[in-house]
């Protein structure tokens, strides 16, 4: 798949960049995608959520009343999950959330949900990204010049680069990362991929194997 390349001007610059099949063209795999987003949000979990039960409860242990003769039902702690401020029944304790996938099903769900983007058209590539200072009306400009200030954009870099990471890090619907990092959840919560050529060639050589 051929793709015109972009200035950040929004101007074409007259070169073209070929998305690799092996990478951008694929059948996409919908369990993979949904295996890898599903181990993508659990790891996001911290799992420190607890309850107490009603041995960890702190209280008097006396029997509230007797035994009989009452008319109500016995009654023997107030510890007791049936009373307000007693122990809970099976409620949650601290666990792992995170669980297993195998390289290779990852990179499966990566290049399938980077498929998908390039299927709908939704790949748009810059000659590079750069920046003089930390200034969010930078990446404002960027975003405009593309015409996609008003949709959630994913900014991949073959580097590092502080001045555009924290440029955009004031911006809800704009996030950039390093073509390493990238995942599928990412991939596919992104309206519009903004890939520079070097993060494509990164990629590339990252997932075409």
């Amino acid at each position: 798949m051929e793709v015109k390349v972009l200035n950040l001007s929004g101007k074409e610059t007259g070169a073209k960049v070929q998305l690799p099949e092996s990478v951008f063209g694929l059948e996409p795999n919908d369990h993979a995608i949904y295996l890898d987003v599903k181990q993508y949000l659990a790891n996001q979990r911290q799992g420190t959520h607890k309850s107490k039960q009603r041995n960890e409860i702190a209280g008097s242990t006396r029997k509230l009343h007797k035994q009989k003769g009452t008319g109500g039902a016995r009654a023997g702690s107030i510890k007791s999950p049936l009373f307000n401020g007693g122990g809970r029944v099976f409620g949650p304790q601290p666990r792992d959330y995170s669980f297993k996938l195998n390289k290779k099903l990852k990179q499966v769900a990566r290049k399938s949900a980077l498929s998908y983007k390039a299927k709908d058209n939704n790949i748009v590539v810059l000659d590079e990204v750069k920046f003089d200072a930390i200034k969010t009306k930078n990446y404002v400009a960027l975003i405009n010049a593309l015409n996609v200030a008003d949709e959630k954009t994913l900014l991949v870099l073959p580097a590092y680069d502080e001045i555009v990471y924290k440029s955009s890090r004031n911006l809800k619907k704009a996030k950039v990362i390093v073509a390493s990092d990238l995942n599928t959840y990412d991939v596919l919560n992104a309206t519009k991929l903004l890939l520079t050529t070097d993060a494509v060639k990164t990629l590339e050589e990252a997932l075409a194997k």
